[in-house]
């Protein structure tokens, strides 16, 4: 009769301890290759640029693309998309015209961009980070664009996004 009661006695102990063993527990990490909790804080890679600012979580990007394009024969554009779950495209681009054999066309291109910078500096905009569109031909619903000023910008840029998508871990990127 006593080692039962003191069996009973034990094992009530025991259930009333064990609640608070079970509270006190400490959280364990995600094992690899699981999802993190819900509660837990996204990771985002955000581009400071001239012309904008894109900030996207990591997580929600199905796919990144880096391509080189010729437009209207006239343009070379150097092109990065950034593809998400969400219904916005991200564009980041650099447009380069194309060099001509003759040197006085190469320097009709460099005169007319020397005008442009200059009517910018005038109205206070930039024209080498705006925008450029052709409607209806370049207008694209739910298209985020961004301009760039240099092609090493684009690759720092898409280096940077590439780095944050791979490794999963947050970055800025920041052109002035």
């Amino acid at each position: 009769m006593i080692a039962r009661c003191c069996l009973l006695s034990g094992l009530a102990a025991l259930m009333l301890a064990s609640p608070c063993f079970a509270q006190n527990a400490p959280a364990q990490p995600p094992a690899a290759g699981q999802p993190a909790p819900e509660d837990s804080p996204r990771r985002f890679w955000q581009a400071t640029l001239p012309g904008g600012h894109y900030m996207v979580a990591l997580d929600r990007i199905t796919s990144i693309s880096q391509q080189t394009y010729l437009l209207d024969g006239a343009v070379v554009v150097h092109e990065i998309d950034v593809d998400t779950v969400g219904q916005a495209l991200a564009r980041f681009y650099f447009l380069e015209p194309v060099k001509s054999p003759s040197s006085a066309a190469n320097q009709i291109i460099e005169r007319g961009r020397e005008i442009l910078e200059k009517e910018g500096e005038r109205s206070g905009t930039d024209v080498a980070t705006m925008v450029v569109k052709k409607y209806p031909e370049t207008t694209h619903a739910k298209c985020l664009e961004y301009r760039l000023e240099r092609a090493e910008d684009l690759d720092a840029l898409y280096k940077s996004l590439r780095e944050a998508w791979e490794s999963g871990k947050g970055r800025k990127f920041t052109l002035k």
